[in-house]
């Protein structure tokens, strides 16, 4: 059985562009529309994140992806995508959509926080003048609203519960807080780096002042489920200096990717057309044939190059990327049967790719591939740099591995 699929939550104020994002992350035609709460139902869609295909690397022609896709020479892999109701203040008092959202926030792994960079919506969603909303007001307000449900999901009745598990051993006191927010999708791998940032460890709950259980919290969704900030809408003049004005202002290291939704989905839209040769996350594009093209769609899509060249693409493949490889930590390895042939059983030569966490095991490997070569595990032959390691081998990005076990699989 594969590794579960990651799942990318998308946030933010209502009406930011988090609906254009997706569309153009997916190609689902969701509703667009320039008001607020046009979204109030998820949409959910695959996305994909990309990186330089192994058989590159290994020298191969070509590879036989099956549970992924292969374009000239990249790897893309699915992640799920997750477009939730729009914030606005106090939604994690249930203002707004806020319940709603909050509970569609339970399942996601990270969290693309989509903000209008160009200042164009104020604090309700309402659209105003370029410039005229500051884009470092949203991104505090919003990540305070996603705060402070975390703070309010895991402070209801407190006390009682501290009491409780006081008298516990250090261990227990973590598994029973894991136990109490893991309907948040929380794993105590993240309970314990949280308690260790807030410096909890080794003290009683019961004992944690109102501010100490804040920070905890606060340090639960930060490692529970992290932000990536897209400042989106920077195809738009105004958004040039807001964009330097809040990289300056944000020196937390919170990444912050420059991207426009609506030129990316102007891209795959036209490559789907057949007017233009495109690869998501590439820096160029090429037009397929100059006559098809009107003056109008020829004058966008050069202001879109323009746009390209000052940013090195769109950047909503590099928010994708950034948020699964570099926030969450994720590797990319290819199991395959044929040590030989880097291939399956059939000849497929590298047909899956699989999302795994840096620092998973040769032997975890192997339970996600099929529990019976976990049963059976001997050992495993790591391909492409043509060595044997043992169960507690931790795989790295590109990894080929091949598992030798004593239980033949089918």
């Amino acid at each position: 059985m594969p590794p579960p699929t990651v799942l990318v939550g998308i946030v933010g104020k209502t009406n930011v562009g988090k609906t254009t994002f997706f569309t153009a992350a997916t190609l689902i035609d969701a509703k667009i529309e320039n008001r607020p709460f046009v979204t109030i139902s998820p949409n959910v869609g695959m996305a994909y994140v990309r990186k330089r295909c192994a058989h590159v690397e290994l020298g191969l022609p070509s590879c036989d992806p099956k549970n992924s896709i292969c374009l000239s020479g990249y790897r893309f892999v699915p992640v799920k995508l997750y477009d939730v109701a729009g914030l606005i203040k106090g939604a994690h008092r249930g203002r707004g959509l806020g319940n709603k959202f909050m509970d569609d926030l339970r399942q996601a792994d990270v969290l693309l926080h989509i903000v209008d960079m160009a200042g164009e919506t104020d604090e309700e969603g309402n659209p105003v003048r370029p410039g005229y909303y500051d884009p470092l007001e949203e991104i505090e307000s919003i990540e305070y609203e996603i705060d402070e449900w975390f703070y309010g999901t895991v402070a209801r009745d407190w006390p009682r519960f501290s009491r409780e598990i006081d008298a516990l051993p250090w261990d227990e006191v973590v598994s029973r807080i894991a136990k109490r927010v893991s309907g948040l999708s929380i794993r105590r791998e993240h309970v314990v780096r949280a308690l260790r940032e807030a410096r909890l460890e080794n003290t009683r709950p019961s004992s944690w002042r109102g501010e100490e259980l804040r920070l905890f919290t606060k340090k639960l969704r930060e490692t529970a489920k992290p932000l990536v900030i897209v400042a989106n809408k920077m195809d738009i003049p105004e958004a040039e200096d807001n964009f330097r004005r809040v990289c300056s202002a944000l020196k937390d290291g919170r990444e912050i990717v420059p991207v426009s939704s609506l030129y990316e989905l102007a891209l795959r839209r036209a490559a789907r057309s057949g007017l233009i040769s495109y690869i998501p996350g590439d820096g160029d594009f090429q037009v397929v044939d100059e006559a098809r093209l009107t003056a109008r769609q020829r004058t966008a899509l050069e202001r879109i190059r323009e746009f390209m060249k000052r940013h090195g693409g769109t950047g909503v493949q590099e928010a994708l990327n950034r948020a699964v490889f570099d926030v969450l930590g994720m590797v990319l390895v290819y199991p395959v049967e044929n040590a030989s042939r880097f291939s399956d059983r059939h000849g497929n030569v590298l047909p899956d790719a699989y999302i795994v966490k840096e620092g998973t095991t040769a032997l975890e490997l192997a339970e996600m591939i099929h529990t019976e070569l976990a049963k059976g595990f001997i050992a495993a032959h790591v391909v492409n740099r043509d060595k044997r390691v043992g169960a507690d081998y931790r795989v790295s990005d590109g990894d080929v591995i091949r598992i030798i076990s004593a239980t033949a699989r089918g």
